[in-house]
């Protein structure tokens, strides 16, 4: 059976909508104590009052996860409120596409800046605490979950930088399992395939029809099929480490 998170903290980033409030709610559910980190204060704080409204506890920090000082003062608040850190979900994120030839490259700075750095700032900032978690939790065990996407693994027209970003963080997440193996802070990375979130909806218009047009008449998954996903991983037993789990549609190939 699975364990559950009973007098452990979760900070889940993107928390604001989709996988990441998903999560969050899950997470809280499962008995974790969770710091709800984005941009939007007011989703945020409504979160919190669903979590505290189902009896759990959790802590709204408004953050932009792509400056580092945000994101290393996320995990201080974090740790600074509740004590410890037992699990990370690096789930911030954004999906800006186009044409390489007419692209925004402050988009792409822009996605570089949260899918990749933002991920790395928070895992450098709450490495000590999960490694300190693993040494003296009741669980003897913390977890760091990076969120990539099936664009981690396949590539189309026009998600060039997308496609680097998540790509990248499949890569990196890999090196941190194997760095972090024989301390207890187990590195999964979770790939999502077509979900129903608010991803989409920053891109041009046109942009955005498009997307949405290769999901016409098929039925996406909800953010709460990713969040479960992301539960069993983190509720394992101490000596399982899942490295990777793809989560698709069954109608998309």
């Amino acid at each position: 059976m699975a364990n559950t998170l009973e007098g452990t903290v979760a900070l889940v980033t993107g928390a604001s909508s989709g996988i990441g409030r998903a999560s969050a709610l899950a997470l809280a559910a499962e008995g974790a104590r969770v710091a709800v980190v984005a941009r939007r204060k007011d989703r945020l704080e409504e979160l919190v009052a669903a979590i505290e409204a189902a009896g759990g506890e959790a802590l709204a920090i408004e953050a932009d996860l792509g400056v580092e000082q945000d994101a290393v003062g996320a995990v201080a608040r974090t740790v600074e409120h509740f004590g410890r850190l037992d699990t990370v979900l690096n789930n911030a994120g954004l999906m800006l596409l186009g044409p390489t030839a007419t692209a925004s490259t402050a988009d792409w700075r822009r996605m570089v800046d949260v899918n990749v750095m933002g991920l790395l700032y928070c895992a450098h900032a709450a490495l000590p605490h999960l490694l300190a978690a693993a040494e003296d939790g009741a669980r003897r065990v913390a977890d760091l979950v990076n969120v990539s996407s099936i664009g981690g693994r396949t590539t189309r027209p026009g998600s060039q930088v997308y496609n680097a970003t998540k790509w990248g963080v499949v890569g990196l997440s890999e090196s941190m399992r194997q760095e972090l193996a024989g301390r207890h802070v187990r590195v999964s990375v979770v790939e999502p395939g077509a979900v129903r979130t608010e991803l989409a909806e920053a891109n041009r218009p046109e942009i955005r029809a498009q997307i949405l047009g290769r999901q016409e008449g098929v039925e996406v998954l909800d953010p709460q099929d990713v969040a479960e996903a992301i539960v069993f991983l983190v509720t394992r037993p101490r000596h399982v480490n899942i490295n990777e789990i793809m989560v698709r549609p069954t109608e998309i190939a």
